[in-house]
């Protein structure tokens, strides 16, 4: 008898909803996250923010550069997710002006913003 190779299947779930699900600010990485990363090694942090609607990074992403200070090293348009480089303090205040307009004008609902 022929021997089956086991399916691993991968079940994702979208939450229909309006949320940022992760904010948080990783504080002097090593050069090996950078390097995966494919980000320049020219700032001092990296902020990583994740929302749903997915589409709705586009729109974080685009809030967070208006606020300056702090730059794109990354954004999915389908997971939701973008990535930031800069100055830890410019990526607190980045992520806090985002999430003060998410709020106010798209009613979104936010987490806190953690930092290691």
């Amino acid at each position: 008898m022929a021997e089956q190779k086991a399916v691993k299947r991968i079940i994702q779930e979208y939450v229909p909803g309006k949320q940022i699900t992760l904010t948080h600010i990783i504080a002097s990485p090593t050069d090996d996250v950078y390097v995966k990363l494919g980000i320049d090694n020219t700032h001092d942090s990296i902020g990583i923010l994740t929302v749903t609607p997915a589409e709705a990074a586009i729109i974080a992403g685009d809030m967070a550069i208006k606020s300056g200070g702090v730059e794109i090293g990354f954004l999915d348009r389908f997971s939701g997710t973008v990535i930031f480089h800069g100055q830890s303090s410019a990526l607190q205040a980045a992520f806090e002006q985002v999430e003060h307009k998410m709020t106010e004008l798209l009613h979104f609902s936010v987490g806190k913003i953690t930092q290691n």
